[in-house]
């Protein structure tokens, strides 16, 4: 597995990291403990060393997985977290108080069976509390030796900068791919100025650029609060899915594969973190990273996307409010 740098920290991680929220908080299923660990463990044999979860996943339990699943290869991996929810809940609200940033910290420590926290992100912006204040708090969590990096997650190019200024940003961590490119209009300038590396989340599109989902999502699915996955826009977006697919077939790759490889395509201080709870699309994932894309193809990628209109918001009321502007 390639390794990449975030940015102009020296924080180094393999070129494709693991989203672990689906272990066992994601799509209305999960896989028992035994079997997330065991694919949390074939994931570091495969070269991944990158490793995301939260205290809001769950909560708490995710966090409880990865440390237990990690454990056996704590110094050569990179485990990254997050603070920022109320009650480790982004439905009741947010909270990035000073004192509530230590506590989730502790908490989060113990839950992960280490000592430090390799990057510790806000999850989302606070509005509430001056984002200084956030960023001073973690520079004193870093230099007591608990974190030893800094992250944002969803913030806007403003708070980016001020929180900047205080303690230097290692990573912010965005939803980015090619269902979604709004980071492309200012964040990724920004990101490239101040020498701060990008973790795109969802990186195939919360699973759409898999070509898997072609109809209405079950029930149980999380999904379904996102207007993006109401049944007629599922149907509407397809035109996206069908498209790349057939690009993926002249490049002998998968869908998933070809949108991971654009991804990486780039910038090299992009580093994704697909989640998945099968040891097939893990490995799948993976194959994204020997792919190549000549400038020729990236152009006819981005050619075909530049023609088509995707339809559905990214997020619902409640939780497009806590996205900071």
């Amino acid at each position: 597995m390639q390794k990449r740098k975030l940015g102009n920290s020296g924080l180094e991680v393999s070129a494709l990291g693991f989203g672990c929220m689906g272990l066992n908080f994601l799509d209305g299923k999960g896989l028992d403990k035994k079997e997330a660990i065991t694919l949390l463990q074939n994931a570091v044999e495969r070269g991944i060393t990158f490793f995301d979860t939260a205290e809001a996943y769950g909560p708490y339990t995710n966090e409880e997985l990865v440390g237990e699943g990690l454990m056996p290869f704590r110094k050569d991996v990179v485990i990254a977290t997050k603070f920022g929810c109320k009650d480790a809940s982004p439905a009741i609200g947010l909270d990035s108080r000073p004192e509530t940033i230590r506590a989730v910290t502790e908490a989060s420590l113990k839950r992960l069976k280490t000592d430090y926290i390799d990057l510790l992100y806000q999850h989302r912006v606070d509005p509430n509390v001056p984002i200084e204040d956030v960023a001073g708090t973690v520079k004193d969590l870093i230099q007591e030796g608990k974190v030893k990096y800094f992250g944002l997650s969803e913030a806007s190019a403003k708070t980016i900068r001020k929180a900047h200024a205080i303690q230097p940003v290692s990573a912010l961590q965005s939803e980015y791919s090619l269902f979604w490119r709004e980071p492309e209009d200012e964040i990724i300038p920004t990101l490239e100025e101040l020498g701060i590396g990008f973790v795109p989340f969802s990186p195939l599109g919360k699973g759409f650029l898999t070509g898997i989902i072609n109809k209405k999502l079950e029930d149980v699915d999380r999904r379904n609060v996102l207007p993006r996955f109401a049944e007629e826009n599922i149907k509407a977006n397809l035109v996206l899915v069908d498209a790349l697919s057939e690009i993926a077939k002249q490049k002998n790759v998968t869908t998933g594969q070809l949108a991971l490889a654009w991804l990486l395509a780039q910038k090299p201080w992009i580093a994704p973190i697909p989640g998945t709870t099968k040891l097939h699309r893990l490995e799948e994932n993976i194959g994204s990273t020997k792919i190549i894309l000549t400038a020729d193809e990236l152009t006819k990628i981005n050619t075909t996307l530049n023609g088509i209109t995707l339809v559905g918001e990214r997020y619902p009321e409640f939780l497009a409010k806590q996205i900071d502007k």
